[in-house]
């Protein structure tokens, strides 16, 4: 799978729903080890908003990058102003070994500073997640968020 020029390793589905703001229908959620994503339909809207998540490779806790993905989803309020359909605003965050956040950095304009900015909001709004897995050897994990708004 590419997407933005990094790999990700495909991987079997886990975990299932997320809590989707009053007056948005669900379209479609999926999860997987390296991608977690959701897409929401608007009434009236030809485009809709969707959340993709990309974790490193060598993450292989899937309940925890559940956890991080519902939490995100939940703190994520669409703005009035939309990016043309088809942009999307990448968020890069370091996610460290206490759960803290550090590096936020908005890595792809969508076009619209409104939609970038409730993208950067989501992500300081869900921090600090639960500290990373003890399981996973490295102190820090990079961990992509795509607010994209698409047809």
């Amino acid at each position: 799978m590419r997407d933005s020029g990094h790999r990700r390793s495909p991987a079997a589905p886990i975990g299932t729903g997320v809590v989707i703001p009053p007056g948005l229908a669900l379209a479609t959620f999926c999860l997987s080890v390296s991608i977690l994503c959701l897409s929401i339909a608007t009434p009236g809207h030809a485009a809709a908003p969707s959340l993709s998540v990309y974790f490193a490779a060598d993450f292989k806790d899937q309940a925890y990058q559940s956890k991080v993905f519902k939490k995100v989803a939940g703190s994520w309020s669409m703005p009035a102003e939309t990016p043309e359909p088809g942009s999307k605003a990448v968020v890069v965050v370091t996610i460290r070994r206490d759960g803290e956040t550090s590096g936020t950095r908005l890595h792809h304009r969508s076009g619209s500073d409104a939609w970038d900015v409730a993208a950067i909001q989501a992500l300081s709004k869900a921090a600090p997640f639960d500290p990373l897995p003890k399981s996973y050897g490295s102190d820090s994990v990079e961990v992509h968020f795509h607010f994209a708004y698409a047809e």
